[in-house]
């Protein structure tokens, strides 16, 4: 049987702080931007992913176009 915890119990855990930015008031929307979201850390897993797929589109694309001819039976 399970019990449940107290009503002023806390959790067993620790969370990390928060990270505190300093931002410029004069910073430019492009660089807010960057910064915000492409560089995140925790935006960074997912941009790495769509690069890599990007990458994969674009070497797909060369090596048909390179060598192509080659797929085809002669």
């Amino acid at each position: 049987m399970a019990r449940a915890a107290p009503a002023n119990a806390t959790p067993a855990f620790f969370s990390a702080p928060q990270r505190r930015q300093l931002v410029d008031p004069n910073e430019s929307s492009f660089s807010r931007f960057i910064r915000e979201q492409i560089t995140a850390p925790e935006k960074l897993p997912g941009n790495l992913s769509i690069l890599t797929g990007v990458s994969v589109f674009a070497a797909g694309i060369f090596v048909a176009r390179t060598w192509g001819d080659m797929l085809v039976p002669a």
